[in-house]
């Protein structure tokens, strides 16, 4: 007979739950999602605007509710992932989109010394996670507002790849990064979600 989850490892179990009201496995009740808009979408432009604006919320979505430590909290060893190293790597990423569109910009966190700052520097400090997520939004704000005035989604603005694939390359990121989020997100309170 196999052994139980709880002695399998010598972590605490965890259980599952969810605010939904609606459905049981669900993150939160479909009319409360954030990410759901009446709007309708129009055009390419728009499609990867959606995209990138839908997996942004999954992403603050996974992380809503946590504090510093849970925030920090590595997933397995030798991994120093965490929901906090990924928040800080979100928004390297958000720049290195505008790098490859032909921006020059320095690194926020990541140095010659340290490749994986964003992920070592992820620590449970208060303060270090407000910074995080005041950067990462303000870097977001600072691609939509680069995206907007982009007129031509077909330009290779830094000769290589279009625009448009920039933009899908960054949408698949933050994808990946969700389906990393969900399993962070599980192993620190057992809420699973859409």
């Amino acid at each position: 007979m196999e052994p139980d989850a709880a002695e399998r490892t010598d972590e605490a179990a965890v259980t599952r739950w969810t605010p939904s009201t609606v459905e049981p496995d669900m993150w939160v009740d479909p009319d409360d999602d954030p990410r759901e808009t009446d709007g309708e979408i129009v055009g390419e432009r728009g499609t990867l605007a959606d995209g990138l604006r839908y997996f942004r919320l999954t992403f603050e979505m996974k992380c809503a509710g946590l504090d510093a430590e849970q925030m920090a909290r590595r997933s397995v060893p030798p991994s120093t992932m965490s929901l906090l190293g990924l928040l800080r790597h979100l928004a390297e990423d958000e720049r290195h989109l505008r790098r490859m569109a032909g921006e020059d910009l320095p690194r926020i966190y990541r140095t010659a010394e340290d490749r994986d700052a964003d992920w070592n520097g992820a620590v449970a400090d208060p303060e270090v996670v407000a910074e995080a997520w005041s950067r990462w939004r303000a870097e977001c704000e600072v691609t939509d507002r680069f995206l907007a005035g982009s007129a031509d989604l077909g330009a290779r603005p830094a000769g290589d790849a279009q625009l448009r694939d920039i933009v899908v390359a960054q949408i698949a990121e933050y994808a990946r990064h969700c389906g990393h989020a969900d399993l962070l997100r599980e192993r620190i309170d057992g809420r699973v979600g859409q």
